[in-house]
């Protein structure tokens, strides 16, 4: 029988000097940078950064410790940040050496699940194969399960997901995504994935203040500005928009851009074709560049 390490209680730690070699605060001041509000969201990966570091004091220490939960579940509607917070979850991972490599992959439905008899599990046993070390983010995981279909193979998926989230554990890291009242559900037809997730993390939809703060920052990497009239234009957009059918929150706000761009380029094609550029002219979206949307039709 092995001896359990004893640790005089006196035995000092210093817990900065720990947190700064991890270069985790890094890794969260530029989530703060990227991503806009989400506080609680932000707030949830700070405590699990902190269990994490902690549990790796107290095993460098020689104190008996289980190996914390790493699964996670994303809640949350689509364009709120999901993916991006994985990435950064992926990046403290690897840095307190919970996981080999750092890596994070993307995947869905289609990835892991196949058409006919014999094809679901080589396609996912791949998909794990090339996750093992890193993260594996399933996006829309809700999908994986259709009861009404007794044919459907996404079963044989989850299946084999299961065992290598328990008996791979320490080499894997997998995150389930999706909208929050289908992966509710998800969980409770699936109690065996529910009860191998070990932290729940909500993203909620952004105000239209917030995302107009990401708009301006998206325009800024471009190179691009708003008018007054313009950035009053975009907040009544966003504000139509987000209660109509498919709203994606920072996705939709970039479409909207993107057309904006588009509509400003011709205009500046069709009055300017045979008159000298000004700078201005060319990074500044107007007011009319935004009401020309549909959108504004609904109203």
């Amino acid at each position: 029988m092995e001896e359990m390490t004893t640790v005089s209680e006196s035995t000092l730690v210093n817990l900065q000097e720990e947190y700064n070699k991890t270069e985790i605060q890094t890794i969260i001041d530029n989530l703060e940078e990227d991503l806009v509000g989400l506080k609680p969201v932000k707030n949830r990966i700070r405590e699990i950064s902190a269990l994490l570091l902690v549990d790796r004091i107290r095993k460098n220490l020689g104190l008996s410790s289980s190996s914390p939960g790493l699964h996670m579940s994303f809640t949350g509607s689509p364009g709120t940040g999901k993916t991006t917070v994985g990435l950064k979850m992926a990046d403290i991972l690897y840095k307190l050496g919970y996981i080999r490599k750092g890596h994070l992959l993307t995947v869905t439905r289609d990835d892991l699940v196949g058409q006919y008899i014999g094809h679901t599990a080589p396609k996912t046993k791949e998909v794990l194969k090339k996750a093992m070390g890193g993260v594996l983010f399933i996006d829309e995981a809700y999908y994986l399960y259709k009861p009404d279909n007794e044919r459907d193979y996404g079963s044989e998926a989850i299946e084999i997901l299961l065992q290598v989230m328990e008996n791979q554990r320490d080499d894997l890291v997998v995150i389930l995504a999706g909208y929050k009242d289908r992966m509710d559900i998800f969980y409770e037809s699936n109690p065996g994935l529910a009860s191998r997730i070990a932290n729940h993390v909500h993203f909620p939809d952004y105000s239209p203040e917030e995302l107009i703060q990401i708009g301006k920052l998206m325009l800024q990497e471009q190179q691009y500005k708003l008018t007054p009239e313009a950035e009053t234009a975009l907040f009544e957009y966003i504000t139509i928009r987000k209660d109509q059918p498919l709203f994606a929150n920072a996705r939709s706000m970039k479409n909207a851009l993107d057309r904006a761009r588009m509509r400003q380029a011709n205009r500046i094609f069709e009055t300017n074709n045979e008159v000298v550029l000004t700078k201005a002219d060319l990074v500044t979206l107007s007011e009319e560049d935004l009401r020309q949307s549909r959108v504004f039709d609904l109203v």
